[in-house]
């Protein structure tokens, strides 16, 4: 649905394979124009998404990058990008939802011990959890002690997208004494945690993001699945690379955010009315202002799409390069990265922007609910900002300085 298709993508490693590429970039783009035909009503009315995860769990998307073995769909990153993509231009805060969900339950799996890793992956499949959290976040962590009765987690998390309605959380902390950062895994239905839906954004409003806070909850030896040290002294260039592969997620859904409102904005200007309000009409299709900044926007959204073609492909060339990927291969991988997220977020903040001003008077309209498009984007961008990405970029191209392991500080 998108004025710039996603990129093909390489292949899937060899090995059990689900129903292949093609048929999840169909079921996606079922659910997208499910999701479309509703979506200006869903986001004025603000409810927690359970319907919308429903949806996701219904069409099988939420197992998508699980093993064919293990339940699920056997698919590839590349493959999860482009749902992504597709959900994004639908409705950007679902694909928030979705684009968390893959990270946050394949980073359970890539950071835990292989047995480990593949207990909570059958799990998680066969029960069809969704998976909410982050493991990104800076602010001061919540603390795992260990305690006469085991260990405990206390503290808050300020943000997390998908806790209103998750299954499980994944969450950043720091065990007590020593100081070690460690991904953890928590039941937000346990007792002890307490969810609150207390951001109040003024975008990407079904995204479902809230508070979190623990009050002694009990952490099961199974439920910390490792440690999320950003040195390159301790976590190997394979290990890192789940900083760009999350970040990649961001790139995807700014891309089909940009998409979706130009292709909401050019049935507008072909049908010279707006399609679900025809009493409110539109500017003419042949306007040279108007041929102008579509040409503009086309080719913003284009480039920035070819630029995360590139980093696709490297990120999927490191993954299946696994532990023998140098540091050296890491930093080209991790700046490509960088450069297509400060592409898409510019291509996104244009399109959502400038669109406004082709359709014209009518896009003021609440009926028509072309703002959501520029506050999603907004707001995705004011929490993944790229000022330090092209810092990174610059020092690589200047000086050749690695970019940090891990999330950068923003």
């Amino acid at each position: 649905m998108g004025v710039a298709t996603a990129p093909s993508g390489p292949v899937s490693p060899s090995g059990p394979k689900g129903p292949g590429r093609a048929h999840w970039l169909r079921v996606a783009r079922d659910v997208a124009d499910d999701l479309a035909t509703d979506a200006v009503a869903r986001e004025r009315a603000g409810a927690v998404p359970f319907d919308e995860v429903s949806r996701l769990r219904e069409a099988e998307l939420l197992t998508l990058l699980a093993p064919a073995g293990s339940g699920g769909g056997g698919a590839d990153w590349p493959t999860a990008y482009a749902v992504v993509r597709e959900i994004g231009a639908a409705d950007g805060a679902i694909g928030q939802l979705l684009g968390c969900h893959y990270l946050v339950s394949w980073s359970a799996g890539f950071l835990g011990e292989p047995a480990l890793a593949a207990r909570i992956v059958r799990r998680s499949a066969a029960e069809q959890w969704y998976w909410g959290g982050g493991l990104t976040r800076r602010e001061p962590l919540p603390t795992l002690s260990v305690t006469a009765g085991g260990q405990v987690l206390d503290g808050r998390q300020s943000y997390a997208t998908g806790v209103l309605v998750a299954d499980r959380l994944a969450v950043r902390a720091v065990r007590a004494g020593s100081g070690e950062t460690l991904a953890v895994v928590v039941d937000p239905a346990g007792p002890g945690v307490r969810t609150d839906d207390d951001t109040g954004t003024f975008g990407q409003r079904l995204a479902a993001g809230g508070s979190v806070e623990f009050d002694a909850v009990t952490v099961a030896a199974d439920d910390v699945l490792g440690p999320l040290a950003a040195d390159e002294d301790v976590l190997s260039p394979f290990a890192a690379l789940a900083s760009p592969v999350g970040r990649l997620v961001s790139v995807h859904l700014l891309l089909g955010m940009a998409e979706g409102v130009l292709a909401e904005a050019r049935e507008y200007s072909r049908a010279g009315h707006a399609l679900r309000h025809p009493a409110r009409p539109a500017g003419t299709p042949h306007d040279p202002q108007v041929l102008a900044s579509y040409g503009e926007l086309t080719l913003l959204t284009r480039s920035a799409s070819a630029l995360a073609g590139q980093a696709v492909e490297a990120v999927h060339g490191g993954l299946r390069r696994g532990e023998d990927l140098t540091h050296d291969e890491y930093a080209e991988i991790s700046v490509l990265v960088a450069m297509a997220e400060a592409a898409a977020s510019r291509a996104a903040q244009e399109s959502t922007t400038r669109a406004l001003d082709v359709i014209g008077s009518g896009s003021a309209s609440s009926l028509l609910g072309m703002d959501r498009f520029w506050r999603n984007t907004r707001t995705h961008t004011l929490y993944e900002p790229v000022a330090h990405r092209l810092r990174d970029v610059g020092d690589y191209f200047l000086n050749g300085v690695h970019p940090p392991f891990g999330p950068s500080p923003s």
